[in-house]
């Protein structure tokens, strides 16, 4: 879109569909976007630090803290004796993530006391002064050391099947089995975690969390305090990202700051450093998947069984629902005939896996499409020609029905596959890279096109809600609170933009506040892609009520029918005559109308029994497909990645620009994730990889030379969704699952594609060296 479209279309009343900029965009690159640790701090605010353990797995014998205490400066020092009424921050509310370990560690790093202090400084520096008596236990941090010590599970496992997997596979003209091993992925928000408690009158506290779950922080508050929901107010106005790691993991850091402003009667911030945060607060979960898989000469699948294996870490959290939703998405595209998927939560010795962007729906599509490479390379095909065989088919084709028993209904994943094949010139550039590879001694290239189909909905039904918060003041100006959260996404402004169009007004005259629970309350976490379908719909219904007074009104007050009352660009139109909206709202208020509304939204048709495996989980899917060639050096690995083409579907755009810059974050994001962040633990559970030094995120020089996004721009949502959107948050970051394949193609090529390279993720520069050797071995 040109420069002149966009200025012309970001001045139109009713802005819903057009490409305006975000809300904070200028203030993110001026530096003038507040932040939490940007506000101006209460006269006498104390900050903490957090006291952190130094073994995986011990009991503690004894913790002399004198030294702590003594130090200049330091107010208190808290531990779990000190927590008023629960010790228990668990999510999941099984009663296993204690605020501080008490007498038991369960990773390394785990904080066992807080310090309270003047300064952050003085408090970080007189936390390393705690002299602390282990008894070791043993301890086991990786997936495989748990399997075998018989490992406990965080969660209960899930098993999803149809048909008859075990017997098909049996009868199947090839089958195979394999193992891939996919790593897990740090945060590595720009803002680390942070809270600021501000105690209040009685029992009452405000806190300044940066969550994406204001209502969880609030309930975990108030549940350490014991005190209830209504005495403790949790406000966000934005995040520096989430990505999911926001959704539990700033409980700890909230209550411990108004456990200790309660406790003395000032207000507490928490802000821990990038080592310390990414050391006690969780990532992606890695997985270990099992799989066989029964197919025939022409590649279509018979039958599957997996079996997924993760390092959740000590405590249950999120892996539940986490692991639950790989198996959702073990079947991206792909129609399985017999099928059987199992999870299994496995307790390590590491910090508490949690949410991340895309929810365990990743690690189960990765697995899914380690399968069609795998046939493709035993039968010597294109894995493009294999995915499309075995491509879902039009509703009531008898290929349909998905591993929990959900129909697919809205199947346009022929079409853009199509499409992008097309578009992209993949079939030219796959002779041209094969040609290429033949006569090229050290460089190798590889193409891929990967297709994504992803779940929207949470799949705990209760979490599917939301509400809104709608004034609309004298002035016609018009105050907007929601439950969602704003992490940089757009969410504020999409939302903006649908009460915007549902009054007809300028986006310049809605004003988004912070979340607060204080105004509304009982909110889900903004996650699982649903932020724009749950909040713009709850803003839609509030507008909706007050739109129905206003034209009662009019209709009383014109003496004229409701049908000739509707609301245009900054006008009413009442009959013949324009009324300026500020004029008529002015006349509204003088005719005691309510201005105010608050509105709801639960998302229909959706239902899920986890006993039986079968329900309809989701409200719709997501599709959309990327092209990504790369180039590897035989010789040590490294590689580029030269070209990625991306057609994706988001129904109706409600922003096409926020929706492309969600496409392109979420690539390379994904693509770090699958090639260059890796995630280690030494012998001794100590996490190695805790700082930008160690990890490797994504640079500006890793990203495609070549980028070219396209949104689908014909496709709209079947459902009744807000504007007949859909989602973009989490399924673009599968997107680069093709970057993987690719890699995996040029590998492959130096053993004349006859052995699947079987690369684990990430695919570092080492991991792609060895396979290269391997086959070239191999083949020798």
């Amino acid at each position: 879109m040109d420069k002149s479209t966009f200025e012309e279309r970001k001045t139109i009343a009713g802005p819903m569909h057009s490409p305006l900029r975000h809300d904070s965009a200028h203030k993110h690159v001026s530096g003038t976007a507040d932040y939490i640790d940007d506000m101006p701090e209460p006269a006498g605010t104390l900050h903490g630090a957090l006291g952190m353990t130094d073994r995986a797995h011990a009991e503690i014998v004894a913790m002399d803290l004198s030294e702590v205490e003594a130090t200049d400066g330091v107010v208190c020092v808290l531990t779990a004796k000190d927590m008023p009424h629960s010790n228990d921050i668990s999510p999941s509310h099984l009663d296993d993530e204690p605020v501080l370990a008490d007498g038991l560690v369960q990773f390394h790093g785990q904080p066992a006391f807080a310090v309270i202090a003047e300064s952050r400084d003085i408090a970080r520096r007189a936390a390393r002064k705690a002299k602390i008596t282990y008894r070791d236990l043993p301890h086991f941090t990786d997936i495989t050391d748990a399997l075998e010590n018989g490992a406990e599970l965080v969660t209960k496992p899930l098993t999803l099947q149809r048909g008859d997997a075990e017997a098909e596979l049996e009868l199947s003209p090839r089958r195979l089995t394999g193992r891939m091993r996919i790593g897990g992925q740090e945060h590595f928000y720009l803002e680390s975690h942070v809270a600021l408690a501000i105690p209040g009158e009685d029992d009452e506290i405000t806190v300044w969390s940066s969550t994406q779950h204001p209502s969880e922080v609030q309930h975990m508050v108030g549940h350490v305090l014991g005190v209830p929901s209504n005495a403790v107010t949790v406000q966000v106005r934005r995040m520096g990202g989430g990505f999911g790691g926001k959704e539990t993991q700033g409980n700890q850091f909230a209550v411990l700051a108004a456990v200790a402003a309660k406790k003395l009667n000032r207000a507490v911030k928490f802000r821990p450093d990038r080592d310390e945060d990414m050391t006690a607060t969780g990532k992606r979960h890695d997985f270990l998947v099992d799989y066989e898989v029964g197919f025939d000469d022409e590649g279509r699948i018979h039958a599957v069984k997996a079996n997924y294996a993760a390092r959740c870490g000590y405590s249950s959290d999120l892996s539940g629902p986490v692991t639950d939703r790989a198996l959702f998405h073990a079947d991206n595209s792909y129609f399985y005939p017999h099928v059987k998927l199992t999870s299994q939560p496995l307790k390590t010795h590491t910090v508490s896996n949690t949410a991340y962007r895309g929810f365990g729906g990743p690690q189960g599509m990765i697995g899914g499409e380690r399968i069609i490479e795998e046939i493709a390379y035993a039968l010597g095909k294109d894995p493009l020609d294999i995915r499309k065989v075995n491509f879902y088919g039009e509703k009531g084709s008898g290929r349909d029905l998905t591993p929990y028993h959900q129909q697919v209904q809205d199947n346009i994943i022929h079409r853009i596959v199509s499409e992008l094949e097309a578009s992209a010139d993949y079939q030219a550039r796959r002779k041209a890279i094969i040609d290429f590879n033949t006569t090229s001694p050290v460089i190798r290239k590889g193409i891929a096109l990967t297709p994504v189909k992803f779940g929207i909905s949470f799949t705990m039904t209760a979490f599917n809600q939301a509400g809104a918060l709608v004034h609309v003041y004298q002035d016609g100006s018009i105050h907007l609170n929601h439950g969602g959260t704003e992490m940089g996404q757009g969410l504020y402004t999409k939302v903006a933009q649908v009460l915007a169009d549902s009054f007809q007004v300028d986006i310049t005259n809605v004003k988004i506040t912070a979340t607060t629970t204080g105004k509304v309350p009982n909110t889900s976490a903004t996650a699982a892609s649903s932020g724009s379908d749950l909040n713009g719909m709850a803003a839609y219904d509030a507008a909706r009520q007050i739109k129905e007074r206003l034209t009662d009104f009019a209709a009383e007050r014109w003496q004229t029918e409701r049908e000739n009352i509707s609301f245009v660009p900054n006008h009413v139109k009442i009959g013949e005559e324009l009324v300026p909206f500020p004029d008529f709202i002015r006349q509204a208020y003088f005719a005691r109308i309510q201005l105010s509304a608050t509105g709801f939204y639960k998302t229909p048709k959706i239902h899920w029994d986890r006993n039986t495996g079968r329900g309809t989980p989701f409200y719709y899917f997501a599709y959309g497909a990327a092209v990504s060639e790369v180039s590897i050096d035989t010789l040590t690995g490294e590689y580029m990645v030269d070209r990625v083409d991306v057609l994706h579907d988001v129904g109706k755009s409600l922003n096409p620009a926020i929706d492309i810059g969600q496409v392109e974050g979420g690539f390379v994001q994904g693509m770090g994730w699958l090639t260059t962040e890796e995630l280690w633990w030494d012998d001794k559970g100590r996490l190695r990889t805790h700082a930008p030094s160690t990890y490797k995120i994504p640079l500006a020089s890793d990203r495609p030379k070549i980028f070219n996004v396209k949104l689908a721009e014909w496709a709209e949502n079947a459902e009744m969704t807000i504007g007949r959107s859909k989602a973009v948050g989490e399924p673009p970051f599968m997107l680069p699952i093709s970057v993987l394949e690719a890699l995996s193609m040029a590998v492959a090529s130096v053993a004349d594609y006859r052995e699947c390279p079987r690369l684990d993720t990430p695919a570092t520069p080492e991991r792609v060296l060895m396979a290269v050797e391997r086959l070239r071995k191999a083949k020798a």
